[in-house]
């Protein structure tokens, strides 16, 4: 923190020594000589300019706390008093040395910062579930007695157009009676009851094309007309019983189409920035040994998980031989494709904190320091680097944690030595305070 105001007030100072040039040349009064030519001052950083012009300060080398503007003697000691030295690693991760013993018991080895390509894919455990838009739930158009059940319990297959049931409803008889009034010539257009609006009428109560032809050749009603399957599959379920009475709202049958499946899996929050609607998708399952299947991203739910802060993912899948069964677990991987160029380091080097993500770089000689680094995509053992690293800067792969810590420790040594600095500077103030 005391570095960062010198710095600011020097270069404040800098900027309003500039400002009194301008304006003294503008009044016509001579502009004070400036303290070094323009020539030697323009390549010079931050920290050499304040090197340069910020006064010096005078320590104790043993006792830190006495800081005086001019050289003396510490009152304490009697030592003379040093010039404070800035150093450059105030307010940011100071580097630490280990001998070659140390190195050598913390195990610590070391790899490099390389480009190289990642390839982009997730992989996670998914679930089958059923195809929701191949699902049929049969009710009935009008309310009846089940008086005849094809099928004896679920699970069994069926085909489109296979027999459920047999339903007898009172309103799809009087609609077969006024089918056939229709038919006779003397009744035709009686009432406004006309041949094609009956034969419409016994459609919209879902009675099959077969038996309507078969009522207007016979010029016969029928008591029970038959329920047929909406579609292939299985039944799911299956809620109507033989002599039930049903209502419209009843669901009688569920049938799920089982030719293609749904498969729902969870990614991370680090790896939906490029999944997307059409990349290509494979799964394995345990009940299958060696077998794959091929499939696509079809759809990525709107929000996340607020617990397991993952989002769900729906891929789909074919399914012709049936071998996926809903709620079976899956193995799955989603491609999408190399990422070229990429600054890269192995996964065990990284430092997550929660509050900041670092490195710990290898300096030669046995110096170590921690960097703060900015992480990418993630596969594998390999984690991208997007800033705060550079090609070929060797990094700490093992042993990183414990020196971390010490960096950390130093700091915090650095910042109480600091804040006792200021505070002895000051001693006036100090009593001041107590005097109130």
């Amino acid at each position: 923190m005391h570095f960062s105001f010198q710095l600011r007030f020097a270069s404040q100072a800098t900027v309003t020594g500039l400002l009194t040039c301008l304006l003294l040349a503008g009044c016509g009064e001579q502009a004070p000589a400036p303290s070094e030519p323009l020539a030697a001052a323009v390549d010079d950083t931050a920290m050499e300019h304040a090197a340069k012009h910020l006064d010096p300060k005078y320590v104790c080398p043993m006792h830190p706390q006495i800081v005086r503007d001019e050289p003396g003697s510490c009152p304490i000691c009697g030592m003379a008093l040093v010039e404070k030295l800035m150093d450059p690693m105030t307010g940011k991760h100071p580097d630490v040395g280990l001998s070659g013993a140390v190195i050598q018991s913390m195990g610590v080895r070391t790899a490099k910062a390389e480009l190289g390509t990642l390839w982009k894919d997730a992989r996670a455990v998914g679930r089958v579930d059923y195809d929701e838009t191949r699902i049929a739930h049969v009710h009935p158009r009008a309310e009846g007695w089940i008086e005849g059940l094809s099928l004896r319990a679920e699970g069994e297959p069926v085909e489109k157009g296979q027999e459920l049931a047999q339903l007898y409803a009172p309103k799809i008889l009087s609609a077969q009676v006024d089918f056939l009034l229709s038919l006779e010539p003397r009744h035709r257009g009686v009432a406004g009851v006309t041949g094609d609006k009956a034969r419409n009428l016994l459609r919209l109560l879902d009675v099959p094309d077969a038996v309507i032809r078969e009522i207007e050749r016979t010029h016969e009603t029928r008591n029970r007309v038959p329920v047929l399957a909406p579609i292939d599959g299985v039944v799911t379920r299956m809620t109507a019983r033989e002599g039930m009475y049903v209502r419209k709202s009843s669901e009688m049958f569920t049938i799920a189409d089982l030719s293609r499946v749904w498969v729902l899996v969870d990614v991370f929050e680090h790896q939906i920035d490029w999944i997307e609607p059409g990349l290509t998708a494979e799964i394995r399952a345990t009940a299958h040994p060696g077998k794959t299947w091929e499939g696509v991203v079809d759809y990525l739910y709107p929000e996340l998980d607020p617990k397991t802060r993952t989002l769900r993912v729906r891929l789909v899948f074919p399914n012709t031989d049936l071998a996926l069964k809903p709620n079976m677990f899956t193995d799955v991987v989603i491609y999408g494709g190399p990422k070229k160029g990429v600054l890269k380091i192995p996964r065990e080097a990284l430092i997550v904190t929660g509050e900041r993500s670092s490195v710990v770089r290898a300096l030669g000689d046995g110096r170590f320091q921690p960097v703060d680094v900015v992480s990418g995509m993630q596969r594998g053992n390999e984690v991208e680097i997007l800033s705060g690293l550079a090609e070929g800067d060797e990094i700490v792969v093992s042993g990183q944690f414990l020196i971390d810590s010490e960096s950390s420790l130093q700091a915090s040594f650095m910042r109480m030595s600091e804040a006792g600095n200021a505070e002895a500077a000051s001693p006036s103030d100090t009593r001041t305070q107590h005097g109130r």
